[in-house]
């Protein structure tokens, strides 16, 4: 599992290449095992309960374009999903095409995890 280290030098790669930390999804376990590491780590993000633990990451990637990644907090490998959505997008489209992602990174992180 992920420690403060490896958290922080994610966000600090995504921050310099201009990404912007929106949301981070925690699982139970992380949470038990720091029960701080929300205040020392993801100052401003919306914070959500989950399987996994993941970082959303915006950034305009286009006139009108800006692209979301998906980023699973690990110490096993990098892995992210990539969306990228129109300005304007509807609140609802968006928030069910993240949704859609964020369970694509659940299916595939399950199936590396040995039985």
């Amino acid at each position: 599992m992920i420690d403060r280290d490896g958290i922080d030098a994610i966000l600090k790669q995504y921050e310099k290449h201009g990404w912007k930390l929106r949301r981070v999804l925690l699982s139970r376990e992380l949470r038990e095992r720091d029960p701080q590491i929300v205040d020392a780590e993801f100052e401003g993000a919306e914070l959500r309960d989950a399987q996994i633990d993941a970082a959303w990451f915006s950034r305009s990637s286009r006139p009108g374009l800006t692209a979301w990644e998906l980023r699973y907090l690990s110490t096993t490998g990098a892995y992210a999903l990539l969306e990228t959505f129109r300005d304007g997008t509807a609140l609802d489209e968006l928030e069910a095409v993240l949704g859609q992602t964020e369970a694509k990174l659940v299916e595939a992180v399950s199936r590396q995890k040995p039985n």
